[in-house]
This record gives structure tokens, C-alpha cells and sequence, in this order.
């Protein structure tokens, strides 16, 4: 303690000096929204796509970006007639703006919930977990009792880090940069009717007997350019003027699809992978012996980080072993 004298000679001590904590340099940030709208648009170089990715409209992340370039005093992005084009300066913020928001996403999947090392995160698209991967679950859990499985349907790609994904299942060409990937199966495509249609209608023998039938049609085949769809199939089968290929219901889902042609609707281009199930219970006949390959096939997809964690190599493996039988 250190004794001090004041100008009126009073005395008083250190101990009476009253200690204001000034803590940090206040941080001075721009809104979160604005930051957020930022990342999200900086990333597609898009305001539509961020708009989609964070369930707002275009014009509302416009606003934010602005709201942002405002509080820091310069441009973001070049606004051109139809798009818009990242700045120097944008360029320079984006990486480490991402790098911040993941490690936000770090730190709080750190504190939330319990060890989740015994639980298995799956992404894959929704057909392909309805139709292949849901049926043969029960054969992991028996395998596996100590692992919990949990999938998230989406067409989407994953991000691993964002969504706590542990690992996908995807339907493409295995082309996932800085990821490590094993094939699981390949597919092909086929032609194929509920039993009950074709005893109404009659056997169809060749490619022109399917101008008798509707045609029940798959719109998920069409992100892949090099996977036929009911068109490119009747032309490759030379009846694509017997056949109008414009006829009858469309799906946006492999199962969808195949539903609709179990219950007699039309006739399917069904994948194997998708509709082996079916044909297997008899639900759904092929009508040809035929099948056509496709040039994409399933993966399975996950982080370097996590390859070899023994939950994920379990589940990998059972995978592989499922789709060889």
C-alpha cells in the first residue's frame, strides 16, 4: 500500500483509489446479417444464389451487402447488368471472412450436445436413402450396435464443416476435390411396369408396344446430361416417332417415380440401383432384358480428417460389402 497527500493535505491510500476496469478495445463490427449476406454471395458471385442459401430474397442480401460496403466505406462487388463481380477488395475479405464463420461453426458444434463419437452423419440424396440405403439399415445397426446413424436426405452437396456431416453418399463422377472417395456401386437404366399394368394391358414385347402406355417420367435423370431420359431412350431404340415421349406424368424423384409406376400409373426408366428392391418383391417387371449403363455412379465421400476415424471406416466398409452382393 502505498500512502499518499493530497493538495489540502488529507491522506489516503492506493486502497481508496476506486479501479476502473477498461476490459478490451471495444471490437467495432459490422452487423452480422451484413457479414453473413456477404460470405454467402461472395461465394456463389451471386445474389440469387445466396438469397436461396439463406432463405431470404436477392433483393434483401442487395440490401445487406450495401448496409456492409456502407459501415466499411468501399465496394464490395461491381454490380453489371445481370450479375455481379467481386472487387479487389471483396476478394481480399472473402477468404478470411469464410475461414471466421467456420470456425464460429467450430466452436459452438464444440459446446453443443453431447460426444457424438458414436454417431454416424450421413448426406445422400433422398431416392437413393428411400429405396436402397433405409432398406438395409437394420443389417448395419445389427452389425454395428454401438453406432448411430443419422442421414440427412438432400440433392445438395454437403458441406461437411456447416451441416456436422460425417460423410455423403453421392450419385456423380467421383470428381469431390480435396475430399477422399471410394465408388460404391455403378447403375444402369431400365424400362420397367407393375405387373398388375402389363396383365390389364398386355405384354409389351418391343420398344413401339410402349405407345399403348403412358410413360411415367423421372426429372431427376436430367443432372446428367448423358443420362437418357425417355427422349434420348426412344431414340436410341429408333421409336422415338411410334412413341410420344411427351406423354405422361412428371416427378422430380427417383422414388416418386418409381411409386407412380408400382401403383400402375405407367411405365418407368428406372434406375437398377433405385428399383433392384422392387424388381426383387415383384412390385415392378423389366421389360427388357437389356439395360442401359450410366456414366455416373454412387460414392461414397468424406474428409481426410475423418477417413480413417473406425466409425467412418465401418460404415464405408459395410457400404462397399452391401453393394457388392
Amino acid at each position: 500500500m502505498v500512502l499518499y497527500r493530497s493538495a489540502a493535505n488529507d491522506i489516503f491510500s492506493t486502497l481508496d483509489i476506486p479501479i476502473v476496469y477498461q476490459g478490451p478495445m471495444k471490437r467495432r463490427l459490422p452487423p452480422l446479417n451484413a457479414l453473413r449476406a456477404f460470405e454467402a454471395a461472395a461465394r456463389h458471385e451471386s445474389f440469387k444464389a445466396a438469397a436461396e442459401e439463406l432463405a431470404v430474397t436477392p433483393a434483401a442480401v442487395g440490401h445487406q451487402v450495401r448496409t456492409l460496403e456502407d459501415h466499411l466505406g468501399v465496394e464490395l462487388f461491381a454490380r453489371l447488368n445481370r450479375s455481379v463481380e467481386l472487387t479487389d477488395r471483396g476478394r481480399r475479405l472473402l477468404p478470411g471472412l469464410s475461414a471466421a464463420f467456420d470456425q464460429m461453426v467450430e466452436a459452438l458444434s464444440a459446446i453443443e450436445g453431447p460426444d457424438d463419437t458414436n454417431v454416424i452423419a450421413v448426406s445422400t440424396v433422398p431416392s437413393f436413402a428411400v429405396k436402397w440405403l433405409i432398406p438395409r439399415l437394420d443389417r448395419f445397426n445389427r452389425a454395428y450396435p454401438d453406432y448411430d446413424v443419422r442421414i440427412s436426405a438432400s440433392v445438395e452437396m454437403a458441406d461437411f464443416r456447416r451441416d456436422h456431416i460425417d460423410c455423403s453418399i453421392r450419385f456423380g463422377r467421383g470428381i469431390y476435390p480435396g475430399q477422399k472417395v471410394w465408388k460404391i456401386l455403378d447403375d444402369t437404366i431400365l424400362p420397367a411396369a407393375s405387373p398388375a399394368l402389363l396383365e390389364q394391358e398386355g405384354p409389351i414385347r418391343t420398344p413401339a408396344d410402349l405407345a399403348r402406355l403412358p410413360l411415367v417420367h423421372d426429372d431427376s435423370l436430367r443432372f446428367d446430361p448423358m443420362t437418357p431420359d425417355w427422349q434420348a431412350w426412344l431414340t436410341a431404340a429408333g421409336v422415338d416417332e411410334i412413341v410420344d415421349w411427351r406423354r405422361g406424368p412428371h416427378f422430380s424423384f427417383a422414388d416418386h417415380a418409381l411409386q407412380a409406376a408400382i401403383d400402375g400409373v405407367g411405365i418407368v426408366l428406372a434406375r437398377r440401383s433405385i428399383a433392384a428392391q422392387d424388381i426383387a418383391d415383384g412390385r415392378l417387371v423389366p421389360l427388357f432384358e437389356t439395360e442401359q449403363p450410366l456414366t455416373m455412379s454412387y460414392w461414397f465421400v468424406t474428409t481426410p480428417e475423418k477417413s480413417d476415424q473406425p466409425r467412418i471406416s465401418a460404415f464405408r466398409n459395410w457400404l462397399l460389402a452391401e453393394a457388392a452382393e
